[in-house]
């Protein structure tokens, strides 16, 4: 005779509940879900984003909930490169929805991480801005000038594309490597003469320091150099593959709503550090932006993906080539 244990309510419960997930998920009923955990660890950082949009929504976690998935919020980080060494360090399971580039950087350093999801700003207004009257209105301008950029960062990957694309050498710019927080007040207090840098810090200085654009991402550039995207562990990926597409499809889904609720997408983005006023907020309802979500599956971004890094390695912003399509979770 075969002998069965007395399932507890808990694990009745924990059945009902990774039911309900396969068929949220898309799975024939009675197929098995791919995952070990019934909680999820997202990073986040202060400074608005899709991410931070997410948890302050609520949205996102109730549909986790849905699927009997806890979420658990792991931060603020200040930038990317902090949330990819803990989720490396197994502190948490996905970066918060940051740049590329560190992200490409950390796993050729030995990072066991993988790409889960993509995310385009559009329009994009990364941008080279200099106060109002001084001087500076074309890249050909800045010779002989200071500009504030992060290093290795956006910011100064933007500058180098400038240059390069008027015919300019690096050289004749001197690049002040400063994080955002100090090359602000720098910009106002004309410590430098321009700066490199994202949205929404360059937004709220075009307002506040009144500064205009020198050249800007979306408009004088025929590529992107760095893109938004989440990354986890690849053996957390290969364990839990339906806990990513959960992840995924709960991102994709407030990607979504934030492109189609613009007005109450920017007041959230608005009360979060860098905090910023209304002229600020009106200025990005005029942009309408959207959040283009792609997944790992779309060849077409995965090659864009690819000449970004290859561009950057060429220029040896990254040691050594890497093949894009190797570094994608399963899913």
């Amino acid at each position: 005779m075969p002998s069965f244990k007395k399932l507890s309510r808990r694990s009745l419960l924990a059945a009902a509940a990774a039911t309900s997930g396969a068929v949220a998920l898309g799975l024939k009923p009675g197929a098995a879900l791919s995952r070990n955990t019934d909680k999820v660890r997202l990073t986040f950082g202060p400074s608005g984003g899709l991410t931070l949009i997410a948890k302050e929504r609520g949205a996102f976690e109730k549909t986790l909930a849905d699927q009997g998935l806890k979420v658990e919020w792991v931060g603020p980080f200040p930038n990317h490169a902090p949330t990819l060494q803990a989720v490396t360090g197994n502190s948490a399971d996905f970066s918060f929805g940051g740049s590329t580039t560190p992200a490409l950087a950390a796993i050729i350093a030995g990072s066991p991480l993988v790409f889960t999801q993509f995310l385009i700003y559009r329009p994009r207004t990364t941008a080279i801005i200099a106060r109002d009257g001084s001087g500076i209105d074309s890249v050909k301008d800045l010779v002989g000038k200071s500009v504030a950029v992060n290093r290795s960062g956006l910011g100064e990957f933007l500058l180098v594309a400038a240059l390069e694309k008027n015919g300019l050498d690096r050289s004749q710019v001197k690049f002040v490597y400063l994080n955002p927080p100090d090359a602000a007040p720098a910009l106002a207090s004309g410590k430098v003469d321009a700066w490199s840098m994202w949205s929404p810090g360059v937004d709220i200085a075009r307002v506040e320091y009144k500064a205009h654009d020198v050249f800007i991402e979306e408009r004088d550039l025929d590529f992107q150099i760095d893109f938004t995207t989440w990354l986890t562990r690849r053996q957390f990926a290969e364990e839990n593959a339906d806990i990513v597409r959960a992840v995924n499809a709960a991102f994709k889904a407030e990607a979504d709503w934030a492109s189609a609720s613009p007005e109450d997408a920017e007041k959230i983005a608005q009360g979060a550090p860098p905090r910023y006023g209304d002229v600020v907020r009106e200025n990005f309802l005029k942009l309408k932006r959207r959040y283009e979500i792609y997944p790992v599956t779309d060849q077409d971004f995965v090659a864009r993906l690819q000449n970004a890094a290859d561009w950057l390695v060429e220029r040896k912003v990254l040691p050594e080539k890497v093949t894009v399509s190797e570094l994608l979770a399963k899913v």
